[in-house]
């Protein structure tokens, strides 16, 4: 990446921060959400919830919730991506001057910082409702980096559906998917207390990988199992986000340089 496309892919990413900056309310909005879906399964309904194998029902769903929130951030950048391609802004960034890339990496970037800060947040709250990492500093480093990766993997995706969206309004009609997708996983309730096709249809969750591995790496409960993949979780958790870039990143690029031709 040359210093130019640098530069246009750092102003792409200020301007986005100057959104932040002007839009206080929608950025508090989105940090608050997990907040709240991890408050109200927590204590709401963590009452009834077991761990199968015993252990604290927070410690549990703590890690999981941050995984569902690498995966819920896929709306917002669709969200973005409509909006601007409504707004005829992405074409008068392709009519200047500019990198063709500046656009994309200055999308990608902003949203990882968004999901680094949301991630952050989360952590905070998770602490402070008692929850703690048992391995070192070096695991716990680890599972932030396989959430982050899951997010980049999202991340991509969300561009390429965005763009074949075309309107915001279509953003409704992946919410209904994601929902489901993401609830359909071991984030709130193991898989081993599901009817036997729904758990092994839920095992195998890109989201479920990296909630099983992240677990395993806190030390949180709910880590093991006798299944594959739940003995091969970490490397599912690094080999689901590397298959879905290697599809929808070269899919988005492709889909960019397509846009108003």
């Amino acid at each position: 990446m040359t210093t130019a496309t640098l530069i246009d892919s750092w102003t792409m990413t200020r301007r986005g921060l100057a959104h932040w900056a002007r839009q206080p309310v929608q950025v508090a909005v989105q940090l608050v959400f997990p907040v709240m879906m991890l408050v109200m399964f927590a204590y709401f309904l963590g009452g009834g919830m077991t761990v199968p194998g015993g252990g604290d029902y927070k410690d549990y769903l703590v890690p999981g919730t941050f995984a569902l929130t690498m995966v819920f951030g896929l709306e917002g950048t669709m969200l973005a991506i409509t909006q601007d391609l409504n707004k005829g802004v992405i074409d008068r960034f392709r009519s200047m001057p500019m990198a063709r890339s500046a656009v994309l990496v200055g999308r990608s970037v902003l949203d990882m910082l968004q999901s680094a800060l949301g991630l952050l947040v989360l952590l905070a709250v998770g602490l402070a409702m008692g929850w703690r990492w048992h391995g070192g500093p070096g695991d716990a480093l680890l599972a932030v980096g396989l959430l982050l990766w899951l997010r980049f993997a999202m991340l991509w995706l969300g561009i390429f559906l965005g763009m074949a969206a075309g309107r915001p309004e279509m953003v409704q009609a992946v919410q209904i998917l994601v929902w489901p997708v993401g609830f359909l996983s071991n984030v709130f309730s193991s898989t081993e207390t599901m009817p036997g096709w729904l758990g092994a249809v839920a095992v195998w969750n890109p989201m479920s990988a990296t909630a099983t591995a992240i677990r395993e790496l806190f030390g949180s409960p709910g880590g093991g199992g006798d299944s594959w993949p739940v003995d091969h979780a970490q490397l599912l958790a690094l080999c689901w986000p590397l298959a879905l870039i290697a599809v929808f990143l070269p899919a988005a690029v492709r889909r960019y340089g397509r846009l108003s031709r």
